[in-house]
């Protein structure tokens, strides 16, 4: 029997607006979510896929190649002793945090949003960055290390500024060792922290949490 090969049709708005063409990018599904996961750095295909496990091989593997001939990712090779081949942001693909983290804090006000679903290292990292108050900080300056399994951040409050980065969690003054959710509803919720998980002085955690608010819901 001879076989056909199929060729992918590219669905696009033919639209001038620039909206349209944002979602000739990447309003395929799964597309924003690879970029929301590479915002803080490079991954593995495997560490992609993990972050987000409602996706497939085969689909990950199009978004990828889609988001890469956009010129919005690139692949690399790690140097030795690593030798592994990783996905990362362009700098105009790292452009799309503001509207990603914007897009984050509109919908959170909806009645349907449900925060207590799971959660990615990199969506609460991102999730504390979008819903931080600078004002509620003031002049306070701390650094808090976050440990996910194998995935590590430190995340600093100075001059009214929120960063976070990957890096050793021992490297920061207090040192949380929890999942994603267990954070959210830290922060969000006013939940107590499981036993053992922080390391330092508490009350700088306690201090850090009133940072941060949820918008209202839409009436």
């Amino acid at each position: 029997m001879k076989l056909e090969k199929v060729t992918k049709t590219v669905r696009r708005y033919d639209d001038a607006c620039g909206t349209a063409h944002a979602l000739d990018l990447i309003g395929e599904r799964w597309a924003l979510l690879v970029m929301r996961e590479l915002m803080l750095g490079p991954k593995r295909f495997g560490d992609l896929r993990a972050s987000l496990p409602g996706v497939s091989a085969n689909v990950l593997t199009q978004r990828l190649e889609g988001l890469e001939a956009s010129g919005l990712l690139v692949r690399r090779r790690l140097p030795p002793p690593a030798s592994v081949q990783v996905y990362e942001l362009t700098g105009w693909g790292l452009e799309a945090e503001p509207f990603i983290s914007s897009m984050g804090k509109w919908a959170a006000r909806s009645p349907a949003h449900d925060p207590t679903m799971p959660l990615s290292p990199v969506s609460i990292m991102l999730s504390l960055k979008t819903m931080f108050d600078p004002a509620k900080a003031g002049d306070v300056c701390l650094s808090i290390g976050f440990r996910f399994g194998d995935e590590s951040f430190v995340l600093t409050v100075a001059d009214r500024l929120l960063t976070v980065r990957r890096g050793e969690a021992e490297a920061a003054s207090v040192v949380l060792t929890v999942s994603p959710e267990e954070i959210a509803g830290a922060v969000y919720g006013g939940a107590p922290l499981p036993a053992g998980a922080l390391r330092g002085e508490a009350a700088v955690f306690d201090r850090f949490v009133t940072f941060f608010e949820l918008p209202p819901k839409a009436g």
